[in-house]
């Protein structure tokens, strides 16, 4: 017994010592990059900075105008992949604000700069150049610019049924930001040479009159997850309006407030106009009974900065009940351990937002070289566990195309030789198909899911070369 307590003892020790951990956790205190250190921004002041307006004018949408801010930071091969990529394969086109371009190589010297901007996370999915994708498969062959067929699901414009009880309201196609791996790349923003972007056709208002009108007239959906685009390009008495009328909905228990933006452009979500009306919301969700959130979109620790948590901190104060955080999970940008675990601890301690998801990245096209297997995704979801207290530890998705989505450890069945696993789902999704088919066979379908064909064995490779429609 002695023996036992004294082996129990030394392993105490060595745990609070922190010895041999595979993550060793250090608190970092969040840091605003000096955006003084571009040419273009070395005179802006503090005021302007945390300006919404100037940062939405001062937004950078092509090469002329990154070359404007960044100077000579940068060499001349860099500008030469960004064009190339625009030109040849960008699904998204470019639009960055201020504040999440000075997120990008944050501590490069100048003579090293370019060689970081290269290798940088953030700069990796926001401002992705050619020599990034994957030179044989850029694309799947299943990739589709509509991957979750999410307008197969709409009910009327804009407002998917997709799950029993949720529904998903795209109010606009438009951000403050674009991410180079969006998942709605066939709506949102502005077309490329590669994408002729679909169009709402409602007025924004028609819009919101006939989800209102769907929502009332449908009492099984009790949660809304209010979207687009990003609901901080909804100009905000329109915001408000529409929030107002759902709270109205008695059967709507939970509205979910999608934007990215809390990363990219807090200082949208600092406006005083904003702060208050926000705050008339929440108290009225309250009041109701209602939960609202704001969930947002942060891919690396370097974009949670001191702006980042005071707008957090401040939707909070006001009444929001959770900020939350979806990430999306690419290789490149975070797929490591230490690089999820830093940005969990960095959202989680230092920010105030919840992890809450990371989504594998969906198969879009040009996107093959951002994805991971399922494999990879379930090595990283057993790699983060333990640290993190229960309720801040995210579980990493899978959105299995008519499927949802599913935690990476509830597939069905998996080839790992060809990349498929298969799925089976637990309801109906909103299509015109599945309503015509028997229940009982839509549950007990398997439906496929792709790894990355770089990801697969050398035969699975030879597979997918010979075999390319293939569908498992």
């Amino acid at each position: 017994m002695r023996d036992l307590r004294q082996a129990d003892t030394t392993v105490s020790a060595a745990v609070r010592e922190g010895a041999h951990q595979p993550y060793e956790y250090v608190r970092r205190e969040l840091v605003e990059p000096d955006w003084r250190r571009f040419p273009g921004w070395s005179g802006v002041t503090e005021a302007q900075w945390r300006d919404a307006q100037w940062q939405r004018v001062n937004c950078v949408k092509n090469e002329r105008q990154l070359r404007k801010v960044v100077g000579g930071l940068l060499d001349e091969s860099f500008y030469a992949e960004l064009l190339a990529d625009q030109e040849q394969l960008a699904t998204m086109s470019m639009l960055l604000p201020p504040q999440m371009l000075n997120t990008m190589a944050p501590t490069a010297e100048a003579a090293e700069f370019t060689e970081a901007f290269f290798a940088d996370p953030i700069r990796r999915y926001m401002l992705p150049v050619r020599s990034d994708r994957d030179p044989e498969w850029p694309s799947h062959p299943h990739s589709t610019r509509d991957s979750l067929h999410e307008a197969e699901m709409w009910v009327v414009e804009g407002l998917t049924h997709r799950y029993p009880t949720k529904v998903l309201a795209e109010l606009l196609s438009t951000c403050p930001q674009y991410c180079g791996h969006c998942t709605r790349m066939d709506l949102v923003g502005n077309s490329t040479p590669q994408v002729d972007k679909h169009k709402l056709a409602l007025k924004p208002v028609d819009r919101q009159d006939q989800m209102i009108d769907y929502l009332r007239r449908t009492p099984g959906v009790r949660d809304v997850v209010v979207s687009g685009g990003d609901v901080a390009n909804v100009p905000w008495k329109q915001l408000e309006s529409f929030l107002m009328r759902l709270l109205d909905i008695e059967t709507v228990r939970d509205i979910r407030l999608a934007t990215k933006a809390l990363a990219g452009l807090p200082q949208h979500w600092l406006q005083p106009s904003v702060v208050e009306g926000l705050e008339r919301v929440a108290r009225t969700a309250a009041r109701r009974g209602v939960n609202l959130a704001i969930h947002t979109h942060v891919n690396h620790a370097q974009s949670v900065t001191p702006l980042v948590a005071e707008a957090a901190r401040t939707a909070l104060e006001v009444g929001v009940r959770d900020v939350r955080n979806q990430g999306v999970l690419m290789r490149g940008v975070n797929a490591t351990p230490e690089a999820l675990l830093d940005l969990c601890f960095a959202l989680q301690g230092e920010a105030g937002v919840l992890p809450y998801y990371f989504y594998m990245c969906d198969m879009i096209p040009n996107a093959e070289h951002w994805r991971v297997a399922v494999w990879e995704a379930q090595e990283l979801q057993h790699a983060i566990m333990g640290y993190l207290p229960g309720y801040a530890t995210p579980r990493i998705i899978c959105d299995v195309p008519y499927v949802g989505k599913r935690w990476v450890h509830q597939l069905a069945e998996y080839d790992r030789e060809l990349g498929v696993s298969y799925w089976t789902k637990n309801y109906r999704a909103g299509t015109e198909r599945e309503e015509a088919e028997d229940a009982e066979a839509i549950l007990s379908r398997r439906y496929p899911y792709y790894d990355p064909i770089s990801t697969l064995p050398a035969t699975g490779q030879r597979h997918w070369r010979e075999h390319p429609t293939y569908e498992g």
